[in-house]
């Protein structure tokens, strides 16, 4: 029955037009269907597109490529696990609404210290129109949130294991060295035969023999890596040692920068790493803020503007007098964790929360409400209670502890649940030569 619809969706639909180049003088060529992906489909435009912005990228930064087979490759992989999150997020209702797009875009020019003129005018210098990139903003929004509903509940931390970190901390001081890693897996699968594991291992081998000789990691990371990080040439950004995977931690202590380090052996693979950079961590003070608010997501029945509405008239009712804070978040909030407490948050560094929430908090002084905000969570009124300045109690040790923990946990099982989403779903690439 799936190839049935499959096919109905390649006969009925699949067809563009688009231009190739200003030489051509606008010759219409036929889009095609490239990829099939459960209910939705990759077009070779979709590829096409992704392929020449990381050469773009790679001709900018001045990095090598491999061939363009095994770019398309890695290509195709990137976009059958978008193709699939999108397709979960719109099981799921998830949703990012033109208001909150805008409001994120326009925060990301603010961190720019530019406005959201000169902000276009570089989108168009790079070649990139303003609206495909405030689609591609709105995708990464769906999929972080896609991410979070699903693997969040898959993270369980005991204390004993913060207890074993804080310690291990307080043995070595609450600050440590950063890692800049790059990355290459050579994947197995879970039911690999012997023979497969050893060829992969060979593959692993043939390739630190390159990186010995001097062979660019990152343009073997892009034409060999099954990693998440693959089209970035690997690189894994900076991470603490106790924030990176445990496998890893364990084989980078000690080690110097450009080492490069395996293959090491996991349930998913062969793992190739390499020390990029290294950096000591500055001790630096933190605020933290303590707020509560008021949730109030749009619903089939609930409109946006009756949400944001709502929030105004408890706004309004709050400044005059006539309404108790609390009261009205046990009542109306739909965070059911914060609900029964009144609304209140308790005491965070404000870099926890989504950035419209953040920027929210920024702007407020002590008791002030803020105007009612738009969030992937829905509609927020936020009263920011007190700031303070973290002054490295044990309290907060054991939250970083926490922390450090729940960030590998949750990259650890963000990988898992990507890889079997993948195995799970019908995937038919229908020109692998094109």
């Amino acid at each position: 029955m799936k190839k049935i619809v499959l096919a109905l969706i390649i006969a009925l639909g699949v067809f563009s037009s688009s231009f190739i180049t200003k030489q051509s003088q606008a010759r219409e060529l036929l889009d095609k269907v490239a990829v099939i992906v459960d209910q939705g489909v990759i077009l070779e435009s979709e590829i096409t597109v992704l392929m020449e912005g990381v050469k773009s990228n790679a001709l900018t930064s001045g990095q090598t490529l491999p061939s363009d087979a095994a770019l398309r490759r890695q290509a195709i992989e990137r976009l059958i696990l978008e193709n699939l999150q999108a397709q979960m997020a719109e099981k799921m209702g998830i949703q990012v609404s033109d208001p909150q797009l805008d409001q994120t875009i326009e925060n990301i020019a603010a961190q720019q210290n530019i406005d959201m003129q000169t902000f276009r005018r570089e989108l168009a210098k790079e070649g990139l129109p303003y609206e495909e990139y405030r689609e591609q903003i709105r995708k990464e929004l769906i999929s972080g949130e896609v991410r979070r509903a699903n693997v969040r509940r898959r993270v369980y931390i005991t204390q004993q294991e913060i207890d074993t970190l804080m310690s291990l901390m307080n043995e070595q001081g609450a600050e440590q060295a950063e890692y800049r890693l790059s990355h290459i897996l050579i994947d197995i699968g879970s039911d690999a035969t012997e023979e497969e594991i050893t060829e992969a291992r060979d593959r692993a081998e043939r390739i630190l023999g390159l990186l010995d000789t001097g062979s660019d990691f990152a343009r073997l990371a892009i034409g060999a890596s099954s990693g998440a990080k693959a089209l970035e040439g690997g690189d894994m950004g900076w991470m603490n040692i106790n924030s990176m995977p445990t496998l890893f931690a364990e084989a980078v202590e000690g080690k110097k920068k450009n080492q490069t380090i395996g293959p090491i052996r996991s349930g998913a693979g062969f793992h190739i790493l390499q020390i990029a950079d290294t950096r000591g961590v500055e001790i630096v003070e933190v605020e933290e803020v303590n707020a509560r608010h008021i949730l109030i997501p749009p619903s089939i029945i609930l409109s946006d503007a009756k949400a944001e509405s709502m929030l105004s008239e408890f706004r309004e009712q709050l400044i005059a007098g006539e309404a108790d804070f609390a009261e009205l978040a046990k009542e109306h909030s739909e965070d059911p964790g914060s609900a029964l407490r009144g609304g209140e948050l308790g005491w965070n560094d404000p870099s926890v929360y989504v950035p419209e929430f953040k920027d929210a908090l920024a702007t407020l002084t002590k008791d002030e409400y803020s105007q009612p905000i738009r969030t992937v969570h829905g509609w927020h009124l936020i009263q920011l209670i007190d700031r303070r300045v973290d002054d490295a109690t044990d309290k907060r040790k054991e939250d970083r502890a926490y922390q450090l923990i729940f960030n590998r946990k949750f990259q650890e099982e963000t990988d898992a649940w990507l890889r079997e989403m993948r195995d799970q779903a019908y995937i038919e690439v229908l020109d692998e030569n094109a």
